[in-house]
């Protein structure tokens, strides 16, 4: 049975009065008996979302029970899982908030508790905190990911989100899966936009400038090489907001190329020391910000390495934070934040300015429960007209789930598998192999999968399968280049996502160890050694190189989930891993520790 809303409001009171919720901010404030009653604190509002992956509609989405941090990140956040995370910010288990933040007991908390988001949910909670905040003192700000994961994004090329955004009052946003549409729907898709799309750190190459096909895009600075406004400055509440853009860095590594060959990407801190300056310098201004595509990792190293900037709203790595870390850096503090994905969460970030600068602040992530906050009518209608021409295809039933099927996870999640096996069953291979992608729904025990399902886990604009030969040379070389892009000591080296999944290949991986020996005694799934100079039959699926020749991958999983009509699995395919017991970043692993 779902919670009501009165019992929320009871629970949350209760919780509230006995100290178990985190507070943030030099000053404890009250905490009223409504969750979503945030009184308005110092001049400044900013409202956060990222990583939504165009969930217009309620979903489950089950967080990481491995999330690990080795090196100088063991045990920081956002390394922290479980019963460790709540430890760290104060809440108590078993409740609404200890739910939302942790993938403890998910199937029986999220069959009472309910589903999380939805774009008509979340209009009404950010038109109540804006209102709370009062007229002219609230932006809402989105980090990314938010054209791309679900079928109606895919099939309308991002454009029913771009009006979902302007229908929720988006004022700013950066990008990353924004970009694998390919350049010419990124700009029409900003042009259609009503905010304003920023972003520091994509560049026009050299050789394109001289007959850049954009020339005309409001956003290109040809002076600067720069494709976009780097920033823009903002008043709220009688002060001057700066918010500057911070794209995903390694877009054309992590994603195809061929899809965006103008433009180039990085990190790019010292640039954006040079424009914080300026802002600072120029437009005096009383807060800057960074809208961040980074991944908390990386985040709080820039925080490290650049002055001047007080809030880093991030997004990419998923990672729900409930309070932000104060990060030292020559100039003072930066808070770095992280707002979670799929709709889950909107950050409430309260500043108070003296003196031209930030002197106080208040911050909440605020959980969404869809089923405790009304769907703003004209967002409902917008959803459901925008799904309408798809609804027959989405609603197609494939199968029933046996078992908790999710995604999140650094090894492997039990939907990952679901892919890997359909990719091994319907393509007749040894070995699969499927992207490491933090977006993706969850879906319960008995629930119906649909198509709708599949596409959430699925949908890229390469989502071609391919069938070749592999040497067992060339299978470790890939684990060990994935597991470098997750594991690194330099977060700036991190890429973001998971590390790839496998289906019917056993290893060890030490994360510990340097680059090229993370990855030990790989076998096949009956125990046969992997030979180096042998050969294996792969498939997989979401090449980044040249564009692989076989069906669409949601074509393969649904081709499985129709035969087998209940999944539930033989076994999930994850590496027995060495040198991380009693890690904090692991809870509940299903694998060997050695």
């Amino acid at each position: 049975m779902s919670l009501s809303r009165r019992e929320f409001v009871r629970l949350m009171a209760l919780a509230g009065a006995a100290g178990l919720l985190p507070v943030t901010g030099r000053a404890a404030a009250e905490r009223p008996s409504d969750p979503y009653e945030i009184p308005a604190f110092g001049q400044v509002r900013l409202l956060h979302i990222t990583d939504t992956h165009a969930q217009l509609n309620p979903i489950y989405f089950r967080e990481p029970n491995v999330n690990l941090g080795v090196g100088s990140a063991l045990g920081r956040v956002p390394h922290r899982v479980g019963a460790a995370l709540l430890e760290r910010f104060g809440i108590a288990p078993g409740g609404m908030e200890a739910h939302a933040f942790t993938y403890l007991d998910f199937a029986a908390a999220a069959e009472r508790f309910g589903a999380v988001g939805g774009f008509a949910h979340i209009k009404t909670l950010v038109d109540r905190l804006r209102a709370q905040a009062g007229e002219g003192r609230s932006l809402l700000l989105d980090g990314g990911d938010t054209w791309q994961g679900s079928g109606t994004a895919y099939w309308t090329r991002g454009r029913d989100m771009v009006g979902a955004c302007n229908r929720l009052g988006v004022d700013v946003m950066t990008g990353h899966w924004e970009f694998t549409y390919g350049d010419e729907e990124v700009i029409r898709n900003i042009a259609e936009f009503q905010g304003a799309f920023v972003a520091q750190n994509v560049r026009v190459r050299e050789e394109a400038l001289f007959d850049y096909r954009f020339e005309d895009f409001a956003g290109f600075d040809e002076d600067s090489g720069l494709a976009f406004e780097p920033y823009v400055i903002k008043e709220v509440g009688g002060i001057k907001v700066a918010v500057i853009g911070q794209a995903f860095p390694y877009t054309p590594i992590a994603n195809p190329a061929r899809f965006i060959p103008d433009w180039t990407f990085g990190i790019e801190d010292g640039r954006m020391q040079e424009i914080v300056d300026r802002v600072r310098e120029q437009e005096k201004p009383g807060v800057v910000v960074v809208l961040s595509h980074n991944g908390m990792d990386v985040d709080l190293k820039l925080a490290s390495r650049v002055s001047g900037i007080d809030v880093i709203l991030g997004g990419h790595t998923h990672d729900g934070v409930p309070a932000p870390i104060r990060v030292e850096n020559s100039g003072g503090k930066t808070l770095v934040t992280n707002a979670g994905s799929n709709g889950k969460f909107v950050g409430v970030m309260d500043l108070e300015v003296k003196d031209g600068r930030v002197s106080d602040y208040r911050y909440r992530l605020l959980p969404v429960f869809s089923n405790l906050i009304e769907p703003d009518r004209a967002m409902r209608d917008y959803i459901a007209e925008v799904r309408a021409p798809y609804a027959e295809r989405l609603g197609e039933k494939l199968a029933t789930a046996g078992e908790l099927l999710y995604r999140r996870g650094n090894f492997n999640g039990t939907f990952d598998q679901v892919i890997c096996d359909a990719l091994r069953r319907v393509h007749d291979a040894q070995i699969s192999l499927s992207p490491g992608f933090r977006w993706g729904t969850t879906v319960l025990p008995g629930q119906t999968i649909t198509l709708e399902h599949v596409l959430d886990q699925t949908c890229i604009t390469y989502p071609e399968t391919y069938r070749r030969e592999m040497s067992g040379a060339d299978l470790k070389m890939i684990l060990e280049d994935v597991a470098d892009n997750l594991f690194n000591p330099d977060p700036y080296i991190q890429q973001g996502g998971d590390m790839v999944r496998v289906g019917g290949l056993d290893y060890v991986c030490d994360p510990t160890a340097p680059m090229g020996e993370r990855i030990q005694a790989m076998q096949l799934a009956d125990g046969t050694p992997i030979e180096a100079g042998k050969s294996y039959v792969v498939a997989g699926w979401a090449t980044v190189g040249s564009q692989a020749p076989g069906e669409p991958i949601w074509d393969t999983v649904a081709t499985y989930l129709r035969d087998v009509k209940t999944v539930k699995l033989d076994r999930l395919d994850t590496p027995r891993l060495k040198n991380v017991r009693g890690n904090p970043g692991m809870a509940d692993y299903a694998g060997a520790v050695i």
